[in-house]
């Protein structure tokens, strides 16, 4: 009886053992990302992780890093495309000088047709931009479309004309569009998200430039009191992963991020139509003042914005073709 109970109990061992290795044979997927996580896109950042282990039946296991929890905003490019990491979401204008074209979106006024972004992921725009990321050392996985309704945000009053913006020091994101900002008279000073309360906070820069959904989720209406509601760029988020370990999973895996980026895709407009729509509201409960740019104000903006943006990023043979493809949808 001794012996078969110790027969049992080492087959039963055997078998938990076996239990936990199947457990444990998951790939883990780290993925980072700068935003806090009540903003929209968050929130569809964690359904598509979901999604995707999901898809892959248990394959995968992908842990989501927020509010720079596991690398800062701007060594996300760098710590996936080295390996540190496998996973992460970045803003389309962090790729900044490293590949300009990310920035055609900031446009001033030239991307508010949500129909671009819901062709977009099988979009040969799209296709292009997922080969010239992959020579930059990354692997797309998901496009997430993330506003095309932005405020300019201030203290005491309204930004709305080009005259009131001179002398004042804003947010910048990427040379082309800090061109736009420079034409109107303003000094701009590239910085991410998760940098410019502070720098609200401490008057480093007197105003700011976001989508209007992350003016709510960031708070800024702690530090900034009027908001001009105005479609001045559109801006989305994508995921990506380390080539080689992309590489390395297997054909079901890969397929499960295919699926998981295709519906995430859906769920970003979704959410972010959805976020535009509530934040103006949002921010006048919190007692902030609040202007929707009327037609002759966004026209009076363009007029200046534009051309500036135009000379800076159109002048290489990447841009002509990126604005080529989008031209096509």
């Amino acid at each position: 009886m001794g012996k078969i109970r110790s027969l049992t109990l080492s087959l039963t061992v055997a078998a938990a053992a076996m239990a936990t290795s199947t457990a444990n044979a998951a790939t883990e997927i780290r993925c980072s990302h700068q935003l806090p996580p009540g903003h929209h896109i968050a929130k569809v950042i964690d359904r598509w992780a979901a999604e995707v282990e999901k898809q892959s039946s248990g394959e995968l296991d992908v842990q989501i890093f927020g509010a720079n929890s596991l690398v800062g905003a701007r060594e996300n490019i760098t710590s996936t495309a080295k390996g540190d990491i496998e996973c992460a979401f970045s803003v389309n204008f962090q790729w900044g000088k490293t590949l300009p074209i990310m920035n055609v979106t900031v446009a001033p006024f030239a991307f508010g047709d949500l129909d671009v972004w819901r062709k977009w992921p099988d979009s040969e725009a799209a296709n292009y931009l997922a080969g010239k990321l992959r020579d930059k050392g990354v692997e797309n996985a998901v496009w997430l479309f993330t506003t095309n309704t932005s405020v300019f945000t201030s203290k005491d009053k309204y930004l709305v004309k080009p005259e009131d913006f001179n002398g004042i020091k804003i947010r910048g994101l990427e040379p082309s569009f800090n061109a736009s900002l420079e034409a109107l008279g303003a000094a701009p000073s590239s910085m991410s998200g998760s940098k410019v309360y502070q720098a609200l906070a401490t008057n480093v820069i007197d105003a700011g430039v976001t989508d209007v959904a992350a003016a709510v989720s960031r708070k800024y209406y702690e530090v900034q009191d009027h908001f001009v509601v105005v479609p001045v760029i559109s801006v989305y988020f994508h995921g990506y992963l380390n080539p080689k370990f992309y590489a390395g999973l297997s054909d079901n895996s890969k397929a499960a991020l295919k699926s998981a980026g295709d519906a995430a895709a859906g769920w970003a407009i979704e959410a972010s139509v959805a976020a535009s729509a509530d934040a103006p509201g949002a921010l006048k409960a919190k007692g902030s003042n609040v202007h929707i740019a009327t037609d002759a104000e966004i026209k009076a903006l363009e007029a200046v914005m534009r051309p500036a943006f135009d000379a800076k990023f159109s002048g290489n043979d990447e841009a002509k073709k990126l604005i080529e493809l989008i031209g096509k949808m």
